[in-house]
């Protein structure tokens, strides 16, 4: 094969659109003939930015695709995965910047895993929020599947703590803070993420976290066959263990905040919680979760009511973990606000916690009174709920979502000791999860409170109450809510004692 010519290669990039004609007159204008050495056309095209070398590179081996993903230019590739390939790329018309994620070759005549990668692009789509990478579009035609997202400008969270080796415990609380930001609002929709690792947290030039890749929340239907058991794809192998040891379904978002406790303990100490392996069965044995060094040994310089975050976050027990990542986000920003008052703190170099000495950090849990299921829409209010119950010592689970909580407590009954929906904002979804409680067998003992404004009081009529279900309307202080709880909680407590 005859080697390339400047002029050859000139022409390639015109004929494929690369280069517009007036850019390939000046380029031949300041180089002074066609006749020029082929390394000298390559180098003035890549210095005045009209190409890059991922771009001659792949015309020197003459590839005539993989130059545009429909309106998008790819300016060179940023990573590879086993499904797919993420490229930088620019608008043709506006000039915008994106990445491009693009399933390889050999899947992409099978609708199976195809309409798997649509899928995950498309529930990405749903989600907008500060600390997850938005995806803009998503396109599937014959053998091209390819979505646009929002290009970062960082580094993935594992090249940063490869590079910078020792993160502050303030910085490392600040990235758990937007982390579990990103996973309270995907958990508020009913979505997890079933992935969760520092490869998958972006951390951008301005220091923010961005998650990155929710997609084996779209690909739970596909499993492997290995000797034993199922496993979800291959990819969830970690998850699928975790949740193997624990016995909790593969959609529960207490998987995504154990993995999350993974991460602040690698960024906190330099190395990973779990052994790694490339192993499957090695990844599969039990030991790796209840072997972990515990992270105050590793790093006793660390302040406890950090060191405490990362215990809560991987304690194996799923109902002594946190229950929401909005849980671990408020203890967090309380271990962030700490950090920021104690000189020593941010810099990870304050006294240990002595071992006789009982912890004043108010992370620490108060004497437990119980779990309260909160179904609420609205992040104020959730704060308030929260934060309001936690101080007097309820373990509180939020979610958005009225039927998810109906079906979440249908199967696990046993897992609050209330529920508590607010129809201020829900309305009659509200209402009828409240009713359907009721009604349900499996539910109609757990106690549970309907609170309604002050224009929905006619729907009072409508709701099944009884001595352990109640109606109670807005305004209400959070005092008197929690007396009603101290109510119902501890008789709902002895009545399934005495059963």
């Amino acid at each position: 094969m005859a080697r390339p010519t400047a002029e050859s290669i000139a022409q390639r990039a015109f004929d494929l659109g690369l280069l517009s004609e007036t850019q390939l007159q000046e380029v031949w204008a300041a180089l002074g003939s066609r006749s020029v050495p082929l390394e000298d056309l390559v180098q003035l095209l890549v210095r005045r930015e009209l190409l890059t070398n991922y771009q001659v590179d792949k015309l020197l081996k003459g590839d005539k695709s993989g130059f545009f993903f429909g309106n998008y230019k790819v300016l060179y590739l940023v990573g590879t995965g086993t499904f797919a390939r993420v490229f930088r790329a620019v608008h043709r018309q506006t000039g915008q910047v994106v990445a491009v994620k693009v399933l390889r070759n050999r899947f992409s005549d099978n609708p199976v895993q195809y309409g798997l990668f649509v899928r995950e692009g498309e529930l990405g789509r749903t989600l907008r929020h500060p600390n997850i990478v938005p995806i803009h579009e998503v396109y599937s035609s014959r053998t091209t599947h390819f979505f646009v997202m929002e290009f970062v400008e960082g580094q993935n969270l594992r090249e940063f703590v490869k590079h910078r080796r020792l993160v502050r415990p303030i910085e490392a609380a600040r990235i758990m803070i937007d982390v579990s930001g990103g996973l309270q609002y995907a958990f508020e929709r009913a979505v997890t993420h079933r992935d969760l690792k520092m490869s998958n947290v972006l951390i951008s030039s301005r220091g923010q976290a961005k998650l990155v890749d929710f997609g084996l929340a779209a690909m739970d239907d596909v499993v492997v066959q290995t000797q034993d058991f199922e496993l979800p794809n291959t990819r969830a192998i970690d998850y699928a263990a975790l949740e193997r040891h624990t016995g909790v379904r593969k959609d529960d978002t207490r998987s995504d905040i154990y993995f999350a406790g993974c991460m602040l303990y690698h960024v906190l100490t330099g190395v990973p919680a779990l052994v790694e392996s490339k192993d499957r069965v090695a990844r599969l044995n039990k030991s790796r979760f209840t072997d972990v060094v515990p992270v105050q040994k590793i790093a006793p310089q660390l302040p406890h009511y950090l060191t405490f975050v990362v215990q809560k976050a991987m304690t194996l027990d799923p109902y002594r973990r946190y229950q929401t990542p909005g849980e671990m986000l408020a203890d967090l920003e309380l271990a962030e606000k700490r950090l920021g008052e104690e000189p020593n703190g941010s810099n990870g170099r304050g006294s240990p916690q002595p071992e006789n000495q009982p912890a004043a950090s108010s992370l620490e849990e108060p004497q437990e009174q119980g779990a309260v299921m909160v179904v609420e829409p609205t992040t104020r209010l959730q704060d308030i709920f929260r934060d309001g119950l936690k101080k007097a010592g309820y373990r509180v689970l939020l979610t958005s979502d009225p039927l998810r909580a109906v079906e979440r407590l249908r199967k696990e009954p046993q897992l609050v000791g209330c529920a508590l929906f607010n129809a201020e904002e829900l309305g009659q979804a509200a209402l009828a999860a409240f009713n359907q409680l009721g009604e349900e067998q499996e539910t109609r003992s757990l106690p549970a409170v309907l609170l309604l404004s002050d224009h929905q009081r006619a729907w009072k009529a409508e709701a099944r109450t009884s001595k352990h279900r109640l109606v109670l309307f807005m305004p209400l202080t959070m005092k008197q809510l929690r007396d009603v709880l101290g109510n119902l909680i501890p008789s709902a407590q002895t009545a399934k004692s005495d059963g």
